[in-house]
């Protein structure tokens, strides 16, 4: 795996702000609410920049926003948005924003013929139910979508929770089954709409996160604060939303969890992932080429 140091992550983290004002200026151009969601946010209430030892940045955006951007989004020659298809599946729930004139290869792409650049991931925030009963059952999709558009094991999240995916993932086996599946979940698990709810969850998430119940006006709008050499767009309501999902979040974690939380296969922030095909990725010539939208 790719050991950080103090100059690759300050070049990481150079990109990673360059990809976000990317992002954050489109949206504000075509009238799209987004915002620094978890590290991001936490950075730049806490540090007005990054996080010391952080190495991407993250977006939340309201849902109705997030489908309108998969519309109006035209990728460049250096910029690609990229989410889950039929015909693409990277193992991102998700969007991903991509910079194609870096590289940074993630283990579980490694035999992926995609884009690897740096990529901002973009989660939308969805409705949550304000029956008890309604909610589980939100949940219950989540799970399903999860487990069957990221097509992994999920062995971070504890033994029942491989083991459920493991069993899972064996009854089927069909990518087009699997799409069918997870395309099902999405549309049950994303029909409560946030004006129609109090409250607000993130079900593109991990488990954790999946249990999160903010206040809908935390997301109402956001607010504009200082960030590195710029400013950048973080929810209105940014501190219940913190202590909602991290808690005593001013508080820096101690000293051996300040470290970067990715492992990649290969980093380089000033050369295309084209130049490592064979190298560090599809290493044996016979990667599967992922087709795009």
């Amino acid at each position: 795996m790719q050991i950080y140091t103090d100059e690759l992550l300050k070049n990481v983290q150079k990109r990673c702000l360059e990809l976000a004002k990317v992002f954050s200026d489109f949206c504000r151009e075509n009238g799209l609410l987004c915002y620094f969601c978890g590290g991001g946010c936490i950075g730049a209430v806490r540090h007005n920049g990054f996080i010391p030892w952080d190495d991407d940045l993250d977006f939340f955006m309201p849902r109705d926003d997030y489908e309108k951007l998969k519309k109006l989004w035209k990728d460049t020659d250096r910029y690609v948005l990229l989410y889950p298809t039929e015909e693409y599946n990277d193992h991102s729930m998700y969007i991903t924003l991509r910079d194609k004139n870096t590289t940074m290869i993630k283990p579980s792409q490694k035999d992926m013929d995609i884009p690897h650049g740096l990529a901002l991931d973009i989660f939308p925030l969805d409705g949550y139910p304000d029956s008890r009963l309604k909610r589980k059952i939100q949940v219950f999709w989540a799970l399903i979508y999860q487990l069957y558009c990221a097509q992994l094991v999920p062995e971070n999240h504890g033994g029942l929770a491989a083991f459920a995916g493991r069993i899972g993932l064996s009854l089927v086996r069909s990518p087009k089954t699997r799409y069918k599946i997870w395309r099902a979940a999405e549309r049950h698990m994303t029909k409560y709409s946030i004006r129609d709810c109090d409250a607000i969850t993130e079900i593109c998430a991990g488990p954790h996160y999946l249990k999160n119940r903010y206040p809908k006006e935390c997301f109402a709008e956001a607010v504009y604060h200082v960030f590195e050499d710029t400013k950048m767009p973080i929810p209105v309501g940014y501190d219940q939303y913190l202590r909602i999902a991290f808690g005593d979040y001013m508080t820096p974690p101690p000293k051996e969890k300040q470290v970067p939380g990715h492992d990649a296969v290969f980093i380089d922030t000033e050369r295309s992932y084209l130049e490592y095909k064979g190298v560090y990725y599809c290493k044996d010539g016979s990667g599967e080429a992922v087709s795009g939208r």
